[in-house]
């Protein structure tokens, strides 16, 4: 995995707006998963768009939530809580609200750890054996 600019201060990231970093994280996860699916080498393109959908839609995130949040630091969980705690201006047309706030909490974590450059932690937490993605 890459990332494409150069890590942020910790505590700059850290006063960003949880949704913002939801933003990001929903970015960043949604091209992990895809190029981890496409060096699989063993899906065509409509089952590459299939199981990305399903990984990162609000319900895939939820799920895979529960994987990492017993491996979460002490400062990992504070940001998911603030993810998870903020005022969206949407709503999700396909998840529960439990759901798709456990999931705004998932990209703010994701978005948090891209930005300060964290790389090798998002594939700890995300794709490794306990991680989100199989």
């Amino acid at each position: 995995m890459f990332c494409f600019l150069s890590p942020v201060e910790k505590d700059r990231v850290k006063q960003m707006n949880p949704v913002v970093l939801a933003f990001v994280g929903d970015a960043a996860y949604t091209l992990f998963v895809r190029e981890r699916l496409a060096l699989a080498l063993k899906y065509k393109t409509g089952e590459l768009d299939r199981r990305t959908a399903e990984i990162v839609s609000a319900h895939g995130q939820s799920e895979s939530l529960d994987k990492i949040l017993p491996h979460l630091t002490e400062e990992e969980e504070d940001i998911f809580k603030r993810g998870r705690n903020a005022k969206k201006p949407t709503k999700s047309k396909n998840a529960s609200v439990g759901e798709y706030v456990r999931s705004t909490g998932f990209e703010a974590l994701l978005g948090f750890l891209y930005l300060t450059g964290q790389i090798d932690r998002i594939e700890e937490l995300f794709f490794s054996e306990q991680g989100a993605v199989e």
